[in-house]
């Protein structure tokens, strides 16, 4: 593993949109959900930069002349808390190539999102991780991030919406 490299984090452009790709691509496989990963460049490219953006995100760019160029990102939205009144940071997915973790960047993205949260008035940072995944867990105890085993997520995918919406006989 290596250790005390340089590196930068920093928004992603619009011109970075095949490398924070190539990243999400890494985090699918880590989670065993390459074969769920429908986007492509042009979905990103869209719904980020576009006319409406839908997402920010971070990435860590390699400082060093060896190794990976970019080896971590970080995607989030904003969304609303209706009891508190404020817009709440909502982290989709952090990822740091398995060679480069455990030298701090993880905290370094979240450090950097929170700074994001407390610029934008959030009155709270959320995200999800996989119940499985229990190096994430321990690393968001560490930092005190408290787990909110009173709520389950639930999801509509495209046809159970289509189905709602009406626009099916499903």
């Amino acid at each position: 593993m290596q250790k005390n490299f340089k590196y930068q984090i920093r928004e992603v452009g619009s011109s970075d949109v095949a490398v924070l790709f190539s990243l999400i691509k890494k985090l699918a496989e880590y989670e065993r959900l390459l074969s769920e990963v429908t986007a492509t460049k042009e979905m990103y490219q869209k719904h980020g930069f576009g006319q409406n953006s839908y997402f920010k995100a971070l990435l860590v760019e390699n400082q060093d002349e060896s190794g990976s160029p970019f080896f971590g990102f970080a995607l989030y939205f904003f969304t609303f808390s209706t009891f508190l009144g404020k817009p709440t940071l909502y982290l989709e997915d952090l990822f740091v190539l398995p060679e480069y973790r455990g030298d701090g960047i993880g905290k370094a993205l979240l450090k950097t999102l929170a700074q994001i949260a407390l610029e934008k008035e959030c009155g709270r940072m959320e995200w999800s991780v996989l119940n499985w995944n229990e190096p994430a867990i321990k690393f968001y105890k560490d930092i005190k991030a408290v787990p909110m085993e009173e709520w389950t997520m639930y999801r509509l995918t495209i046809p159970e919406l289509e189905s709602l919406a009406g626009l099916s006989n499903s």
